[in-house]
């Protein structure tokens, strides 16, 4: 489901050019679930960005779904975006004015799929927030803020979901509820997740954990 071929991400500076990722072999299967840790600035959100076709790498190649992003344009990832990927990130990025059930909706309704809420209601009932459809997110705690998130992107049963620190901004007990439901909605759904923690705990509650330092994996 997701490959790469000695990726690599290259920024200059005054310094001299700094190489956050050098030379990425990896290879994630269809359905299996993937835990990346590893020090702060080792990589691991740039390595994720690359990923979702967010930021182009300097070298090397990536296939996501099939589809190889050196050649597609920024449309075309956008598109791919659309229908294959899902994020969730650690800041919950919800629309302040928005109820949990439209901010869920969302991206079915810019896609202009049908029966949008009601998709978005089936979902936000699976992550227990069957009671919050018209709540704010100012209404509502950190904990119901990242399940409406995580409803957000898995509301078109992408087949990729990435998440980057999603239990970051939650206390303990309920990042770990979240993070099972991360992985209940991955498995029902039979999604590729990849997923960035600095938690190990967490981290091999996945199929498989990684780990990277200098910008390589290891």
């Amino acid at each position: 489901m997701i490959e790469t071929e000695n990726l690599t991400v290259t920024l200059p500076s005054r310094a001299g050019d700094v190489n956050i990722l050098r030379g990425i072999d990896l290879s994630i299967a269809a359905g299996e679930t993937v835990g990346l840790i590893g020090p702060s600035g080792s990589g691991k959100t740039t390595l994720l960005m690359v990923l979702a076709g967010l930021e182009p790498p300097t070298g090397g190649s990536v296939t996501v779904a099939g589809s190889d992003y050196g050649a597609m344009n920024e449309d075309d990832l956008a598109r791919f975006r659309r229908t294959h990927i899902g994020i969730v990130f650690q800041s919950f990025h919800l629309v302040p004015t928005m109820t949990a059930l439209e901010n869920t909706a969302l991206p079915l309704e810019l896609a202009g799929e049908k029966d949008c809420r009601a998709r978005a209601a089936a979902i936000l009932d699976e992550v227990g927030l069957a009671d919050r459809y018209d709540h704010y997110p100012a209404q509502m705690s950190g904990g119901e803020q990242q399940r409406v998130a995580l409803a957000r992107a898995m509301v078109a049963d992408p087949p990729v979901l990435f998440a980057d620190e999603p239990t970051g901004n939650l206390d303990q007990a309920t990042g770990e509820n979240i993070m099972q439901l991360i992985l209940n909605l991955a498995k029902n759904r039979q999604s590729t997740l990849f997923l960035i923690t600095h938690d190990r705990a967490l981290a091999e509650k996945c199929d498989r954990t990684l780990t990277m330092r200098d910008g390589l994996l290891a």
